[in-house]
């Protein structure tokens, strides 16, 4: 095995571990947010009492969907450039937030946000780039 080799499937690995824990936090936060009374997320969560119901309900759908994004499509290996667009999608998703709470006073959550959105464009990068999960033929 290739130097070349050794670092492709190290990258790859990589990538699988920051999918599957990305994957997991947006699966979860996205079932809480799209299914529980606002009255009991609202605690654990505070933003979601100042925001329409509707906005809390589409972000958690959103944040579903792309975690599903980070795993199914490269699982699958259908269509597996969706899983780069998702971990694009969640990065937007974290800057809004970012943006979000800047404008709310609310600066120390910023930091998860940067951490997430930056993991987000690690997968984005590395699975356009580095290691890159071809279709089924």
């Amino acid at each position: 095995m290739t130097t070349e080799q050794k670092t492709s499937k190290a990258m790859n690995i990589l990538l699988w571990i920051a999918q599957v824990i990305l994957a997991a936090m947006f699966l979860m936060a996205g079932i809480m947010k799209s299914t529980q009374p606002i009255e009991k997320l609202s605690p654990q969560i505070p933003w979601t009492a100042n925001v329409p119901e509707l906005l809390v309900r589409f972000i958690g759908l959103s944040e579903f969907l792309g975690g599903i994004g980070l795993l199914l499509p490269a699982l699958l290996r259908i269509k597996p450039q969706l899983t780069s667009l998702a971990a694009k999608g969640i990065a937007v998703i974290m800057f809004l937030a970012i943006i979000y709470h800047v404008a709310n006073g609310e600066t120390s959550a910023v930091g998860i946000n940067i951490f997430i959105a930056l993991i987000a464009l690690f997968i984005a990068w590395g699975r356009t780039k580095k290691a890159v999960i071809l279709p089924k033929s």
